[in-house]
């Protein structure tokens, strides 16, 4: 049973999903502190963070994680519409979250982000999996 479980969460797409998804944190953790330095509203530099995340994340899960070799119009339409639309969802929860633990919680903007991030990356491969890059 343990072996089961083990052969089926870690495996090359798992692996390569989560160094991937550390590698799109920290384009999205780099862009919201360039973000936070320049002095830009922290909501702001959210959204500037998670648009340049989604790019850089659905590049690299197409080509090494989910392995989508089709450069097909109609495949990239699909692929990249519902990658977007599952990206906005957990960008609205990086959002909502992001706002909560600094307005209602005062947590450290830096730290809420880590935070954030965890559940984001975890919600972003369950949408991957299951409904953009399925086979």
């Amino acid at each position: 049973m343990i072996q089961t479980l083990w052969n089926k969460f870690v495996n090359r797409e798992t692996i390569s999903y989560l160094i991937f998804g550390v590698l799109t944190t920290i384009v999205n953790y780099a862009v919201f502190e360039l973000c936070n330095f320049l002095s830009i509203h922290y909501l702001v530099g959210t959204l500037i963070a998670w648009g340049l995340a989604v790019m850089f994340a659905y590049i690299t899960n197409k080509l090494f994680v989910f392995e989508s070799k089709s450069w097909k119009k109609e495949v990239i339409i699909k692929e990249l519409s519902s990658f977007v639309a599952c990206r906005i969802i957990s960008g609205l929860f990086d959002l909502g979250f992001m706002a909560l633990a600094v307005e209602l919680l005062t947590m450290n903007k830096s730290i809420a982000k880590l935070v954030s991030n965890i559940f984001v990356v975890i919600a972003n491969y369950i949408f991957s999996k299951l409904f953009i890059f399925k086979k």
